[in-house]
């Protein structure tokens, strides 16, 4: 079954040399947009390409609002400080992600509570929320969302749309809503998913998107947060280090970031945006076709959960076992074809290794089976 496998990438990329997991595809005005870019002098975060992109994303996405930052990570530190999470609070989140998810919750001095994952989905489990919450959650006497135990505050909750495929976000924001905890949606890797009709990362309060190297377009390095106008004016002034517009003189009117994506960047992303449903397109084909290789084998192709359209931003496959996930990693790798294990879960990272959780049985299954393969767009 390797040999078939190996054969079948080799021949969809055309290559017998290294086969990338996930490689950026350039194929309209890239360099035009640049070059542009460069020719104007703007090419820092002041720049009619700023603007285009973000009006690019909204349309897109179909959120109200989008601010235009340096990396999705960036955009989840943010995003995190516009939701009123403090040094001290709680964010719920999934164990299973990568780990810019935590880091950013660190970045606030806060603390993450990792709750298990669907098998059905890859993403938060909202039957394991809700059992969570009722279990070890309150409120105080302001009516805000507590621990039991310690009294400290839980201000919000981060699920991610793992892989391109949506999580069941409608019941996470319903749950969420019941205990008055923000969600922030991690979309970094689902634009163009949809669920119910819907884009992800605009059911929640707020979302998140990357538009690193690796993503279904590309920035260079980029990020944005999906949003409504109130914390669109904040946010916008918060990420351009919180400066109070003047001709005349400089004044800062609280501690602020320099987080916005510059110019140059946007020049290359407004260029990627006019492929994006062709690589959609793409990418799903691709997708169609792995389920039919693996359709009798003893490999189970993970297809895009129901009411959902994911972009397949990385085709996923579920192994027996680890040791048939780690044979599989290792005939592949040997042929020169990239293949990848899921992250290590953030509860056994050392940095997060107290952190509170539910005991994330779903997340300790899927990290000994879940293999990605190539997912590049095949033009």
């Amino acid at each position: 079954m390797f040999d078939q496998i190996s054969q079948f990438i080799q021949e969809k990329f055309n290559t017998n040399d290294f086969i990338p997991l996930h490689e950026p595809r350039f194929i309209g005005l890239e360099k035009e947009l640049l070059n542009q870019t460069v020719d104007s002098t703007f090419v820092s975060s002041v720049g009619e390409f700023v603007d285009q992109f973000e009006e690019n994303i909204s349309s897109f996405t179909q959120s109200s609002h989008a601010i235009a930052v340096m990396n999705g990570t960036a955009a989840l530190h943010l995003s995190m400080l516009l939701a009123g999470v403090k040094p001290g609070d709680f964010v719920i989140t999934q164990a299973l992600t990568f780990v810019a998810t935590c880091n950013a919750i660190s970045y606030c001095n806060a603390e993450p509570i990792f709750i298990d994952v669907d098998k059905k989905t890859l993403g938060l489990c909202p039957v394991a929320l809700d059992s969570w919450l009722d279990a070890n959650a309150t409120f105080d006497k302001n009516g805000s969302c507590i621990l039991k135990q310690s009294k400290r505050s839980i201000k919000a909750c981060i699920p991610m749309h793992t892989f391109g495929h949506p999580a069941e976000i409608d019941s996470i924001v319903k749950i969420c809503k019941k205990w008055k905890i923000s969600v922030i949606e991690d979309a970094a890797e689902s634009l163009g998913s949809l669920y119910k009709n819907i884009h992800t990362g605009t059911f929640g309060l707020m979302g998140t998107l990357s538009f690193n190297g690796n993503k279904i377009i590309t920035t260079g390095g980029g990020g944005a947060i999906l949003c409504n106008e109130e914390i669109y004016n904040q946010g916008k002034h918060l990420s351009t280090t919180a400066k109070v517009p003047s001709e005349t003189y400089f004044f800062h009117d609280q501690i602020g970031f320099n987080y916005r994506l510059p110019n140059l960047n946007a020049a290359l992303g407004c260029a990627q945006f006019e492929s994006l449903n062709f690589f959609i397109e793409k990418k799903r084909d691709l997708a169609m076709e792995y389920h039919q290789l693996f359709k009798d084998s003893d490999f189970h192709f993970f297809t895009e959960p129901e009411n959902c359209r994911s972009n397949y931003w990385l085709n996923t496959i579920l192994c027996q076992d680890r040791t048939h996930r780690d044979e599989f990693l290792t005939n592949m790798n040997d042929m020169k074809i990239m293949t990848r294990p899921i992250w290590t879960p953030m509860n056994k990272l050392p940095m997060f290794s107290n952190s509170i959780n539910d005991g994330l049985e779903n997340t300790a299954w899927i990290e000994d089976r879940v293999v990605n393969i190539p997912s590049s767009v095949i033009i």
